[in-house]
């Protein structure tokens, strides 16, 4: 009699070769992990074309300070000794300036007249 799984295919989750006594589900969260912050940086990075140096002016349109060896350790492999999570803040800050950077700065809004 077959065992059944809780998935109706493995090949449907890239689990071809696994073994019948593995737990699918735990391959399954292994292999489909969130996006962390540095996921997020990292792609938005490569599909921009970004540098380093650019990616630190980029924070610098909002007064946020970085250097270019600390965002380096944001770039490495979460198993390196040296990795460093990017925070919230960060990120924010990033998306933020890349508005600027690729927008412009916003316009100021023109006061309003109340004697007309």
């Amino acid at each position: 009699m077959k065992k059944k799984t809780a998935f109706k295919s493995k090949e449907k989750y890239g689990l071809r070769n696994i073994k019948q006594s593995d737990n699918l589900h735990e391959i399954y969260v292994k292999r489909t992990k969130l996006m962390t912050n540095n996921d997020i940086l990292k792609k938005l990075r490569v599909a921009l074309h970004l540098k380093n140096d650019q990616i630190v002016e980029i924070l610098n349109l909002v007064d946020f300070k970085i250097t270019e060896s600390e965002l380096t350790a944001i770039f490495r492999s979460e198993d390196h000794p040296k990795y460093v999570a990017c925070g919230d803040q960060l990120l924010r800050n990033f998306l933020n300036g890349l508005i600027i950077h690729l927008r412009g700065p916003m316009d100021k809004p023109h006061p309003k007249n109340e004697n007309h």
